[in-house]
């Protein structure tokens, strides 16, 4: 199955997910930058990427392996990418942290790289993630306007908020140790593999019918 942390940058996803996954048996972890991003990289590049990633996923469930895979893209852009039906599961979870929290990593990470415009694109970006996390018609045009051409974006867009579908755990990281955030990503982990184990997983094969 696919396990997918999401959310704005500097939330510490791919931190969270090497340690939790070092914990576990039969899961690998990727980034969705891990084999570098392109100058100009845009909407469209991150829905083919997501689909290349889905389809590495499918490699892996062939072989009993689960995938751990940390990025930007949300729910809806995951459930576009035209292999999504064929995972047998799916679940989702946001890693979150306050703006200032975020503010002050992405200076210490890259110091003077970003202006105050592109800190404030940063923050937007997560404040997006937190309300599409909660309902599916919350401003879907941000991730499907200029969108990859193959995405099949019909499969949740007539979904509202109660549908239990759409279902992404929220994980925020404020001012909590390192070591709580990763004991409770290795939880999630490891109540989706049981809820897919006893057929309750809300994105088990078959959720696109």
């Amino acid at each position: 199955m696919l396990l997918k942390l999401t959310g704005s940058s500097c939330s510490g996803k791919t931190t969270l997910a090497y340690a939790a996954a070092d914990r576990l048996r039969n899961i690998v972890v990727h980034d969705f930058d891990e084999l570098g991003v392109p100058e100009g990289a845009d909407r469209r590049y991150r829905h083919r990427m997501t689909e290349m990633w889905l389809r590495r996923a499918l490699q892996y469930q062939d072989r009993g392996i689960d995938l751990l895979f940390t990025g930007q893209s949300p729910l809806g852009e995951v459930l576009a990418a035209p292999s999504a039906p064929l995972l047998d599961g799916i679940a989702m979870c946001l890693v979150d942290v306050a703006d200032e929290v975020r503010r002050a990593r992405l200076a210490e990470r890259d110091p003077g790289r970003w202006d105050t415009q592109a800190v404030d694109a940063f923050l937007g970006w997560a404040e997006w993630h937190r309300n599409h996390a909660l309902d599916p018609r919350h401003r879907p045009r941000v991730i499907v306007d200029d969108g990859w051409s193959e995405m099949v974006w019909n499969r949740w867009t007539g979904w509202n908020a109660d549908d239990l579908r759409w279902c992404t755990q929220l994980l925020d990281t404020t001012h909590r140790p390192v070591a709580e955030s990763v004991d409770q990503v290795e939880q999630w982990i490891t109540e989706q593999r049981q809820a897919h184990r006893v057929g309750e997983l809300p994105l088990s094969q078959g959720w696109a019918s």
